[in-house]
């Protein structure tokens, strides 16, 4: 039986127009069709969402409850709540929605009050729904504040660069937030596309060899560094190589995060038009006075 090719889950085929397999921010570029309200699951997206559009999530379903109650308020008869002297229907309506708020708040501010069995019948249900919508509530908001997150940043650019007495593939990564990552692991691959024996051009993926995989704190920038020896899938590619073959650099980073005590990852990747020949990154750190290190991020790109 043929050995099959190495595949890490981006598919083999090819075809055109060509885009990036992974966007700039980290996300995968694939575009999902079909899915159904089955598919999708309300805690998944509003964990994901950005925070504008969590909080405009919550107040939509705030109001759109309180509607709905006040409605239903309304249908029974505003006679059913003690306190509502409104002269027009639309005064009437307004106030039963504040009353539904106060009531879903459980906030209760006494001005209005139900007396009818219909009117404390409701109240109640919107009472325990309250109660249950502002813990789901609280929920997603502790999940999105406590949920573990790399903010590992890449240096806008990939380098071809001088190394040893050959050159090397090389880019930049920092941890751009103050927590603490130790136990770094990178994994570098290259996609090219490649023509295949049935006269088809496929994506060919293979693993780049670092000169260093791991390293153990990660305070400061980290050069990750691949040789470009006679054994690597690199050598001697050269510019026009790079964009025929379509080629782009896929790099996963793995990470302990201490402060959750949980893993976090990073995924990025540079296409062939995002690599600089004959460049080198310059110095992003140096030591004060006082003989400490200082970082500078605004430097995590910068070449010479």
């Amino acid at each position: 039986m043929q050995k099959p090719s190495f595949d890490p889950g981006l598919t083999q085929k090819f075809t055109l127009p060509v885009t990036r397999m992974i966007n700039q921010d980290g996300s995968f570029n694939v575009r999902r069709r079909g899915v159904t309200w089955r598919d999708s699951h309300p805690y998944l997206r509003l964990i994901n969402m950005s925070w504008l559009g969590f909080f405009a999530s919550l107040l939509a379903g705030f109001l759109v409850v309180n509607t709905v109650f006040a409605s239903l308020y309304y249908m029974i008869g505003t006679e059913q709540l003690a306190g509502i002297n409104a002269p027009t229907a639309f005064r009437r309506f307004l106030e039963t929605f504040f009353f539904s708020s106060q009531t879903l708040t459980t906030v209760g501010y006494g001005g209005i009050s139900p007396r009818g069995l219909a009117a404390n019948a409701l109240a109640a249900l919107e009472s325990l729904c309250g109660v249950l919508g502002f813990a789901v509530a609280t929920g997603l908001l502790f999940g999105r504040v406590s949920r573990p997150s790399a903010r590992i940043g890449f240096s806008r650019f990939m380098l071809i660069a001088p190394y040893a007495e050959g050159v090397s593939l090389q880019f930049r990564a920092v941890n751009r937030r103050s927590n603490s990552l130790v136990e770094l692991e990178a994994n570098v691959m290259l996609m090219t596309v490649e023509p295949s024996d049935d006269g088809e051009a496929k994506r060919r993926y293979q693993i780049l060899k670092l000169e260093r995989e791991r390293v153990i704190f990660f305070p400061l920038t980290w050069t990750i560094v691949h040789p470009i020896d006679p054994s690597s899938p690199l050598y001697g590619m050269t510019q026009d190589d790079w964009k025929r073959r379509q080629a782009e650099v896929l790099i996963l980073i793995k990470a302990y995060d201490d402060t959750f005590s949980q893993t976090v990852l990073a995924r990025h990747s540079y296409r062939h038009d995002e690599i600089l020949w004959d460049r080198r990154f310059a110095p992003a750190f140096y030591v004060d006075e006082q003989g400490d290190l200082v970082l500078e991020l605004k430097k995590l790109g910068e070449v010479v």
